[in-house]
């Protein structure tokens, strides 16, 4: 039923209401969050019903939470029972990012003050050439674990069973809140198969690299930078040259159902 206008309260009143300013208000109803209830027409002026409060106080109390408008829309669009479930997921997110810096902060610490990091065995090894099956893409670090997931997920499908190696990611440049790659996903393969859709094929050159082999629970994001810086010390200690390559991660073992302290993943170069 739509509102009388006797209902309805300037934009001034609905700001005291809520606590609210303005700025936030046109925000708001420029995102579709809170829309007035009418804007006139020739002046433009909005008009809130005093029942659109109760909204007003969820967003401004999200807002507290640093949760992105987007997040909050989310929020907003579903059925009132669950509304408090997202809530607690974001925020159950929010915590792990929260020890995930608290990890990298140590992390950075230990570098700054010299601490001697854990040791790594780095070996080399040669690697003959392969016939892989790709997916390439451009990612930011925020958006790189879903990438990897999916791309393994339809490569794997592609291949069935003519997979013939373990799979290995390519950073081919930098990925972190700034810098997006590219990142390439690649699977060996034996027998005859086509390209399709954002699977390319390609060929995987000969090389020697130096590798170390880490586990479950080191491939945790700060601890795997341990690994790279591991691998990059041996190589500039050993005068070996890697600048015209691109680091990867190579998982040989079933990394979902490994356990914490298996072996599941080398960090390797290629070297010259």
């Amino acid at each position: 039923m739509k509102a009388k206008s006797t209902d309805l309260i300037t934009m001034q009143a609905f700001s005291n209401l809520t606590r609210l300013s303005r700025k936030a208000l046109r925000l708001y109803d420029s995102m579709g969050l809170l829309v007035p209830e009418h804007v006139d027409p020739q002046s433009g002026y909005r008009h809130y019903h005093p029942d659109q409060a109760d909204t007003a106080r969820l967003i401004a109390l999200l807002r507290q939470l640093d949760m992105p408008l987007t997040r909050i829309q989310e929020v907003l669009d579903v059925p009132e029972h669950q509304k408090s479930s997202l809530v607690r997921r974001y925020w159950k997110g929010v915590e792990q990012e929260t020890h995930t810096r608290k990890r990298l902060v140590e992390y950075v610490s230990n570098v700054l003050d010299h601490k001697e990091m854990p040791m790594h065995e780095v070996k080399t090894r040669q690697i003959p050439d392969q016939i892989v099956a790709t997916i390439q893409r451009r990612v930011f670090a925020k958006d790189i674990g879903e990438f990897n997931g999916n791309s393994l997920g339809a490569l794997f499908s592609h291949l069935g069973d003519q997979v013939s190696g373990a799979p290995f990611i390519i950073f081919h440049g930098a990925v972190n809140e700034d810098s997006d790659g590219p990142v390439e996903v690649c699977i060996p393969f034996s027998g005859q198969v086509q390209p399709a859709g954002d699977i390319g094929i390609r060929i995987e050159a000969a090389h020697e690299e130096a590798y170390v082999t880490i586990t479950k629970e080191q491939c945790i994001f700060p601890e795997i930078l341990q690994a790279y810086d591991a691998v990059s010390s041996w190589i500039k200690a050993e005068g070996k040259d890697c600048s015209f390559s691109s680091p990867r991660e190579v998982y040989f073992a079933d990394f979902m159902n490994a356990g914490p302290d298996d072996l599941v993943c080398d960090i390797a170069y290629p070297i010259r």
